[in-house]
């Protein structure tokens, strides 16, 4: 038991702070496992394929400035519809007379008037159409805000790596704390066993009665049923850390209780450094989105250009000749001149969404501001609670030593001497407790500071 109680008494939770509060002396392991974390974790992979859909929507925009070639065709088939009558032999026909009786002939064929159908009969018209935008604002303003959408979507990922960082801690530390209670319960039911025998002892020899001995043994089963909680505990929080990592839930966790440095509390430097905080760049890129969006809205005064260059064949009956080969290059200029104050409307709309993320900048920034002063205060007491007990912790082994002394010379009811077990044990749990907690308050500021390294 004493070698026990010397270990956690040398597990003295002190950590260590820059001027803003970033955390060093970080177990190795620990960080083997965030590495872990942060490249097998389901949640984060599920980001990360939102942040690739992002990269193909940019690419998609920039593509739009390239030039475009489509194939394209079209065939009719006609019967009747309207006409365009030519009087063909109304006017060359009495010409042709005169002309075959001049020359006693008949060598001027008398002709017939011509029908021509409007609508082309067995026509054909195939192209490729290759079409260049020369001046398009809206495809500029396209890509520009695609390109915040990807800022937007790279710190959503970052906020998410940052929540799982410190969920990995504190499932960590969990572990650890559940881990020492097992530890404690299992050196407690130690005490209890060596105790039953000096009552075993003691009552055959006539010194005690029975009383002892089975308040003892009712101790030992009540230590076995805290035990056998305390084991689910170790397995409910393994699991949920390895669910973190993605990893099989039954794999064992190692917890390196021996890589702790740190300096004294007093030398922690509180600030409220939350510049590096990725919910403020989110509302920072959305605004940035809202202003290109006004100028989108406004992008109706620069006029459009596109150049074409059609490259084709079009004739009747199928043919393919040097008549039938054409191309054509042309531009084309659309210029919105009016639109009944529709643009200015949506111009209204989105200087109300920038007013509202400007708001909720602010409020967010204040919101995190106090998240980090709550992480600094809620430290102190962890750590406070931490030293206060450990040193309960001593007191209450050299209490428990002494009465044991006492108990073993016939002098102290077995009730007491339960009693100063029952403080030591209670003592060690909040030893145990208390390192995890102050733990876990130091990866809050972590959080709340956006300290971690990504």
């Amino acid at each position: 038991m004493s070698t026990s109680i010397i270990k956690t008494t040398m597990f003295i939770i002190v950590l260590a702070f820059s001027g803003y509060g970033t955390i060093y002396g970080q177990q190795k392991k620990l960080d083997d496992y965030l590495h872990q974390a942060l490249a097998s974790n389901e949640g984060l992979q599920q980001k990360q394929f939102q942040l690739d859909k992002a990269l193909y929507s940019l690419k998609e925009a920039k593509a739009l400035f390239m030039p475009s070639i489509s194939l394209m065709g079209s065939y009719l088939k006609d019967a009747g519809g309207r006409a365009i009558e030519f009087p063909v032999g109304d006017l060359l026909n009495p010409v042709y007379s005169t002309l075959n009786q001049l020359t006693s002939s008949s060598n001027f064929p008398k002709l017939q008037n011509v029908s021509i159908p409007l609508n082309p009969d067995n026509f054909y018209d195939a192209k490729f159409r290759t079409v260049l935008p020369i001046i398009n604002a809206e495809i500029w303003y396209n890509q520009k805000i695609k390109n915040q959408l990807i800022n937007i979507q790279q710190a959503t990922i970052n906020v998410y790596k940052r929540q799982l960082v410190k969920d990995v801690k504190d499932a960590y530390y969990h572990c650890y704390q559940t881990g020492k209670e097992i530890e404690i319960y299992q050196n407690a039911l130690k005490l209890v066993n060596e105790n039953i025998r000096v009552n075993e002892s003691l009552y055959r020899n006539g010194v005690k009665n029975s009383t002892s001995l089975t308040r003892a043994q009712a101790e030992k089963q009540k230590i076995e049923t805290a035990l056998t909680n305390a084991t689910n505990n170790r397995k409910n929080a393994l699991m949920y850390f390895n669910f973190l990592l993605n990893q099989p839930l039954d794999n064992d966790v190692f917890i390196d209780t021996t890589a702790i440095n740190g300096i004294d509390i007093g030398n922690v430097t509180h600030g409220n450094d939350i510049s590096k905080r990725e919910e403020l760049g989110q509302l920072r890129y959305t605004s940035n989105i809202y202003n290109l969006n006004h100028g989108l809205q406004n992008s109706h005064m620069i006029p459009k250009l596109n150049t074409f260059l059609d490259l084709g064949s079009q004739g009747f009956n199928w043919k393919v000749d040097d008549k039938s080969r054409y191309y054509m290059w042309g531009v084309n200029l659309q210029w919105d001149l009016f639109a009944s104050n529709q643009y200015k409307y949506k111009a209204k709309q989105v200087d109300e969404d920038l007013k509202t993320v400007k708001s909720q900048e602010q409020e967010t920034e204040k919101a995190l501001q106090m998240q980090l002063q709550t992480a600094y205060n809620n430290f102190n007491s962890a750590f406070a609670s931490c030293r206060n007990a450990q040193q309960q912790l001593a007191l209450a082994e050299k209490y428990y030593k002494d009465q044991l002394k006492i108990y073993k010379e016939g002098q102290l009811l077995y009730i007491e001497l339960l009693d100063a077990q029952n403080q030591l044990i209670s003592a060690e749990l909040q030893v145990s407790v208390a390192i995890a907690n102050t733990r876990i308050a130091a990866a809050e500021i972590e959080r709340s500071n956006a300290s971690y390294p990504l």
